[in-house]
């Protein structure tokens, strides 16, 4: 069977009235409370997305999402009540796209799962014969070569492409893309340089990724 959305949560009581409330505004959700029944989920039903917790019976969250990662590119959210930067640094290097801080508010939560659902299940990919960005395995290719992006790099060409003809300012990427106002302009000027070598014919000189000066950055399908 396919779900919109699996819970990975130990707090069984939070886990179900998660996918409770979920269920009941359209988006299919299972919950399930360890490791073990995450993994034999995966034998015989699918999901669109993943709410994952870091602290797990029978193991750990990150240690859990290393292995998905072996197998599979759907979106993974961690949800946590630790508030360590720390672990919200590990959970994006280890293939996490997003982290929600516990308690969380389940409106909130089911606008941020819709969201990547929607932009994940929309296109299912971008392509001009050059730049191939597949949105629900999120595999990119750049003249048929395989291009390794992380995950908060992927979940900003993704965007952008999403955006394409469009300006998009400095503050909407922070508060979309890294879902912070306080991001610095540094970190997203390392984020664009990094997707740049990755994607263009000549990083100096963008064809896909422009800035324009004063506004932001615009994806122009390399046709500019």
């Amino acid at each position: 069977m396919k779900f919109n959305c699996l819970i990975v949560d130990d707090e069984k009581v939070l886990a179900d009235s998660t996918a409770e409330y979920f269920n009941l505004f359209g988006v299919n959700t299972l919950a399930v409370y360890c490791v073990d029944e995450c993994r034999n989920f995966f034998k015989n039903d699918t999901a669109e997305l993943i709410l994952l917790d870091i602290n797990l019976d029978g193991g750990s969250g990150f240690d859990l999402c290393k292995e998905l990662r072996e197998n599979t590119n759907i979106p993974i959210l961690f949800i946590s009540a630790r508030t360590s930067d720390d672990d919200k640094i590990v959970a994006l290097n280890i293939g996490g796209d997003d982290y929600v801080q516990k308690p969380y508010s389940l409106g909130v939560l089911l606008a941020k799962v819709k969201a990547v659902l929607k932009r994940y299940g929309g296109a299912a990919e971008y392509s001009d014969g050059r730049l191939t960005v597949n949105f629900a395995s999120k595999q990119v290719e750049v003249a048929g070569n395989a291009v390794k992006l992380t995950a908060l790099e992927f979940k900003l060409l993704a965007y952008l492409i999403e955006n394409k003809g469009k300006v998009v300012s400095k503050k909407e990427l922070f508060e979309k893309v890294w879902e912070d106002k306080f991001t610095g302009d540094g970190t997203l000027n390392v984020h664009i340089r990094r997707l740049r070598e990755a994607i263009e014919p000549n990083p100096n000189a963008p064809e896909y990724i422009v800035t324009v000066w004063g506004d932001g950055y615009k994806f122009t399908g390399g046709n500019e």
